[in-house]
């Protein structure tokens, strides 16, 4: 798994432990002939979308620790924030637990018993 996977996977276990609606959202392209693609998903969309329990748009762009933002993804993250979502990019599930306790969503410990 790349590092950039890593990532990805540790946030949705994160939110599906949480309780919090999301799904993966891929982008890309297939070919369908030899001489034809179909191309799925927005550009520059993020990796992880969702609803918060306030009925809040989610969008979570997640990266290795070198990782950088496209030009497209930047702009996703901001016209989608610009319009009252709570867009993010995140390097590891610790730091998206630390924007959603900031920002007040979660509230329990980060571990109990034995989790």
């Amino acid at each position: 798994m790349t590092p950039e996977n890593t990532v990805l996977t540790g946030c949705l276990k994160y939110l599906q432990k949480k309780g919090i609606y999301h799904w993966r959202n891929s982008v890309g392209a297939v070919r369908i002939a030899p001489d034809r693609f179909m191309r799925f998903g927005k550009v520059g969309s993020s990796d992880i979308l969702g609803v918060l329990p306030d009925g809040r748009f989610l969008a979570i762009e997640c990266k290795a620790q070198s990782g950088r933002l496209s030009p497209e993804q930047k702009i996703f993250l901001s016209d989608v924030q610009e319009l009252g979502a709570l867009a993010l990019c995140v390097r590891g599930w610790k730091e998206l637990d630390q924007v959603l306790r900031t920002e007040g969503y979660i509230k329990e410990p980060l571990f109990r018993g034995n989790e």
